[in-house]
Order: C-alpha cells, then sequence, then structure tokens
C-alpha cells in the first residue's frame, strides 16, 4: 500500500530526500548546544574561563542556533513541497483512474464518496506525509542522540526517563488500537454528508418547487450531526495523547530536578552538567511527544490512505483488447448474437437475455417497452459501456471487442437519458462533440437539432455562459443541445436515449424530418416513450422484461404484438 502511494512522488523525490539530511543537520546542532551550555557554566561562569570564554561559548551557540535555524526552514520548505507534490500527483491519478473506470465500476463508488477521496482523504494523506519525511526522521535521531548524551553525562540519573519509555509506549499502542476502525467510520460518515449536499445543491429546484426547504434543512442537520458524533467519537481518543505525554514529561523533569538537585549539594553533580541534562531530558521527552503525533497522524491517515488505495487498485473491468488502431467501422451494421448481459454478472440474475437482433447500416431503429425493460441497457452495450455476459455484439462487421475504445466510440455518438452539459459556454459544450469542429459545422449540427433558433435568441448566441450543469437552459433546451453535440461528432451511429421526450411534438417531428433528410448513411436507433416519435423508423424493437417481444415494422406490430398494441392504445385514448 504504501509503495503503491510511494510511487506518485515523481519529479518530487529530491525534496523527499533532502528533508530528512536537513532534518540531521537541525538535530546535531541541538544536540551539540546543550554541550556548550554546560561547558559555558561550569568553566566560564563558575570556574576559572573568564567572560572572554563565557563570550566565545556563546558566540559558538547562536552560531550553531542559527545553522540549526537555518536547516529547520529548508527542512519544512522542502517537506511541504514534496508533501504538496505528493497530493498533486495522487489527486492527478485518481481522477486518471476514475476517467478509465467503467460503468460499472462508477457504479461501485458513489459521487460523494469519490469526492471526499479526491479532496479530505488526500488532505490527511499529505499532512501525515509532512509529518512522516519530518517528525518521523528528526524525532527518533533527537531520541537516540538526546539519550546517548544524557548518559553520557551521568548514566545514573538516566534511569529516570527510562522507567517513563513503556508508559509512553502502552498508551501510544492503545489509542492507536482504537482509533483506527473509529476514524473509517468517521469518513463514512462525511461520504453520507457530502452525498446529501450534493443532492440538495443539484435538486435546489425542486426542493423548491415542492416546498421541501425544512425536510432537507432537517436531512443535512441530521447528517451533519452524525458526522460530529464519528468525529468526536474518533477524537475523543486521540485527545488523551498530549496530556499522557505531558503528564509523563513534567514527571520525569521534577524527579531529575529533585535528584539532580540532591546531587549537586553533595557536590557529586556540577550545576552546568545538571542544566544539560535537564535540557536532553527535555529533548528526549520532545521528540517522544513528536513520535506520538506522528504515530496519531499516521492513524487518522491510515483510513484515508486506505480509501485512496481502494480506488486506485480497483480493477477496471472493462479493458481494451486489442491496440490495433487499423481496425475501422466499415459500416454502420450492428448485430447482436445470443446476448446476455446482467449488471452484477450474475447468470441467474439476467437484465438481457438471448438478444438476436440484426440492424441494417442507415436503418432508422425505434425501442419501445415498459419501465425498466432494458431499453437503456441494451444500447449501451454498442459503443461497450459495458461487456456482455455471453454471446456477442457485432457492429460495423467486427465485434465490439476488436475495436479500441476511441476508434468505437467516436463512430457511435450517443445522447444519454441524463442530459448532462458543464459549465461553459454553448459553443465549448457543443465542442465537446468535435473539438475541431468550425462556427458552420457547429451551426448545421443546431439547425438539424432544432437548437440553432432559440441559441440566437440569447443576446450573447453560441457564446451564452450555460452555467453549472446547464441550468441557464430549459430541459428541451437541454435536451436539442445534447443531440446537436452527438451530431458533430459525424458518427456511423446514434443513439437517442429518450432525448426528446421534453420538447414538443412539432420540434420532435422536425429533429425526425432532418434526421431521415441530412443522415441517411447514419444508423439511428431512437429509445422513447412516445410513439409518435418513432412510428416512421424502418423497424420497432419492442423490449419486455429484457427480453425481445417483437422487431418489426409500426404497421405490422400495430397487427401482431400486444404490448406494442397497448402502448400505442394507452397514448391515442383522447386523441
Amino acid at each position: 500500500m504504501i509503495k503503491k502511494l510511494l510511487s506518485y512522488l515523481g519529479e518530487y523525490k529530491k525534496y523527499t530526500i533532502l528533508t530528512p539530511l536537513c532534518m540531521v543537520g537541525e538535530v546535531t546542532m541541538e544536540l551539540l548546544i546543550p554541550l556548550a551550555m554546560a561547558a559555558s557554566i561550569d568553566t566560564g561562569v563558575l570556574g576559572d574561563g573568564g567572560m572572554s570564554y563565557t563570550l566565545r561559548m556563546g558566540t559558538l551557540i547562536i552560531i550553531m542556533a542559527i545553522i540549526s535555524l537555518g536547516f529547520g526552514v529548508l527542512g519544512g520548505k522542502y517537506a511541504a513541497k514534496a508533501s504538496m507534490g505528493l497530493a498533486k500527483n495522487v489527486r492527478e491519478g485518481l481522477f486518471d483512474k476514475v476517467q478509465d473506470f467503467s460503468f460499472s465500476n462508477v457504479d461501485k463508488f458513489t459521487t460523494a464518496s469519490l469526492v471526499t477521496r479526491l479532496t479530505t482523504d488526500v488532505t490527511n494523506t499529505q499532512n501525515a506525509f509532512m509529518m512522516i519525511i519530518r517528525m518521523a526522521v528528526r524525532a527518533p535521531i533527537m531520541l537516540v542522540g538526546a539519550t546517548i548524551m544524557a548518559v553520557y553525562l551521568n548514566a545514573r540519573l538516566s534511569l529516570v526517563f527510562f522507567l517513563a519509555i513503556p508508559i509512553l509506549a502502552l498508551a501510544l499502542y492503545l489509542i492507536m488500537s482504537k482509533a483506527h476502525p473509529r476514524f473509517l467510520n468517521m469518513l463514512k460518515s462525511y461520504d453520507a454528508l457530502n452525498s446529501n449536499i450534493q443532492e440538495g445543491l443539484i435538486g435546489a429546484r425542486v426542493v423548491k418547487a415542492f416546498v421541501r426547504e425544512d425536510y432537507e434543512k432537517e436531512r443535512f442537520v441530521e447528517k451533519a450531526d452524525d458526522a460530529r458524533k464519528a468525529q468526536v467519537l474518533a477524537e475523543k481518543l486521540i485527545i488523551l495523547n498530549m496530556p499522557i505525554m505531558q503528564l509523563v514529561m513534567y514527571t520525569c523533569i521534577v524527579a531529575v530536578l529533585w535528584f539532580g538537585g540532591n546531587m549537586v549539594i553533595d557536590g557529586s553533580f556540577e550545576i552546568g552538567v545538571l542544566t544539560g541534562f535537564i535540557n536532553y531530558i527535555t529533548q528526549i521527552l520532545m521528540a517522544l511527544m513528536m513520535l506520538s503525533m506522528v504515530f496519531i497522524m499516521i492513524v487518522i491517515s491510515k483510513a484515508s490512505v486506505t480509501r485512496i488505495i481502494e480506488v486506485l487498485e480497483d480493477d477496471v473491468d472493462l479493458k481494451e483488447t486489442t491496440t490495433d488502431s487499423s481496425i475501422d467501422l466499415k459500416d454502420s451494421s450492428i448485430e447482436f448474437k445470443n446476448v446476455n448481459f446482467s449488471y452484477g454478472r450474475d447468470k441467474d440474475n439476467l437484465t438481457l437475455e438471448n438478444i438476436n437482433i440484426k440492424i441494417n447500416s442507415g436503418e432508422t431503429i425505434g425501442i419501445v417497452g415498459g419501465t425498466g425493460s432494458a431499453k437503456t441497457t441494451l444500447v449501451q452495450l454498442i459503443p461497450r459501456l459495458y461487456d456482455v455476459l455471453k454471446g456477442e455484439v457485432i457492429v460495423g462487421g467486427h465485434n465490439v471487442k476488436d475495436y479500441g475504445f476511441e476508434t468505437l466510440r467516436n463512430e457511435v455518438g450517443m445522447v444519454l437519458q441524463n442530459n448532462v452539459l458543464f459549465s461553459g459556454t454553448i459553443k465549448e459544450n457543443l465542442k465537446w462533440g468535435n473539438e475541431k469542429a468550425s462556427d458552420e459545422e457547429i451551426i448545421e449540427a443546431c439547425q438539424w437539432a432544432k437548437a440553432h433558433e432559440f441559441i440566437m435568441s440569447f443576446p450573447k448566441g453560441y457564446k451564452t455562459d450555460l452555467g453549472q450543469g446547464g441550468v441557464n437552459v430549459s430541459g428541451g433546451q437541454k435536451q436539442r443541445l445534447c443531440i446537436a453535440r452527438a451530431l458533430l461528432k459525424k458518427p456511423k451511429i446514434i443513439i437517442l436515449d429518450d432525448s426528446t421526450s421534453a420538447v414538443d411534438t412539432a420540434t420532435d417531428s422536425a429533429i425526425r424530418k432532418a434526421f431521415r433528410e441530412q443522415l441517411k448513411g447514419t444508423t439511428k436507433l431512437i429509445i422513447a416513450q412516445r410513439i409518435t416519435s418513432i412510428e416512421d423508423a424502418h423497424r420497432i424493437i419492442v423490449l419486455n422484461d429484457g427480453k425481445i417481444n417483437g422487431f418489426d415494422s409500426h404497421d405490422n406490430l400495430l397487427k401482431h404484438n400486444e404490448i406494442y398494441q397497448e402502448i400505442y392504445e394507452s397514448q391515442q385514448k383522447g386523441v
């Protein structure tokens, strides 16, 4: 896990190496200063060294302090660069991994959870890494060095802090073993809180339309309180660390002052040496406190690192099976051969079962069926957004697995049920279909999608800012923009997944007419709830519970298919 994380250091490895070196320099100077102070007191102040000796030693102490400060400043600078660089690379790695996810992988992690991992978890890891390359190097060196120096000055008096170390170690072990699962639960509560916030912000208009502000406030307060309780439960263990450390530290100092003071009175211990010894004792105990802080930070970050690695090491179940970019779609024909599909890869719980259909190039195919009949699932197999459980999906004469993702998906334009637009202008959003598209091509695609007229009604036309998620346009306008975006790809196959549900029948008819006249060589698959949207299709697929119930023309289905007849008659009542 650690090896995987450290592989993201990349160009920041040098700062990771320089930081510990600076810590060594800083600690070395700090270990020498108490010796110089002891000599200054015993020889210069109390001995016969005089003022000149005291000044020389004082100057030396100042120089060592400045050098120590310099190493400390450089160490802090390098540690910041290394930790922030790691965080940047880890976030980039996480985002790249998510972009490579198949739809199945995306289904596994919630959006709120991924946001928490990219923000809170990476920040926790960054802070822990900074402490590790600084404090986890500085503290052990300080502990060992100060212990050696204290034993050198007075081995018998050193027994005081040797008795304290087991107490501190036991306290740390108990805190760490109990805290880790609590921090995992805390991060899960953050996921739930972020999910609640996300829903509230995205659905703000729906909340207002149904006057549910009070309900949403109560939900938010409940989730926020759950997060608070989880954090308090985790932190109440962690906060015990500092009082225990301070109690042990001050007890040790009192004991050293008591026993050491008696030794000075007895004449067996010089006062300058006692001063240096107290400094070393303080350094030892401070080193132990620093180590405890590092361990606590590791406990906090361990939960975050686990969640980060979970994403980074999640197997992408949809992989390119070929690197041969020469294979291209020779036509826009589509064929399903004995296709079975299940989202959970469960043979006993099939979403699609025994699908066998053949679609010719340039045909317009309608798809109808009840809610949950797997209409969307069927068309998502064509650009290989999911892999079949059994059988083959043949596009352009080849199994979809024979194509590279870019080759296949560039030839399949898809307008999903959820019409997603991004922050930016209309033109910037349309160029997702083809970033090199000219203004003439953009206008042409918008004219076919019947979007050009309403775009030009805006004061800024194609430079109109859509706002986050396209909040500045209506549902029907959003659908037409998404259709235009797909048309800009100039695909051989275009799939409309209930993509004209929010437009009026006249506009729907005009879009279908444009498709017939302008996209004659393009295979068109149209999922629709309204029979009128697909009645002029060459053939219509009727799906029922994941199975093909009918595949024929509108007229023939009206004569022979009961499900189609039922849908048609229910929509024609009162017309």
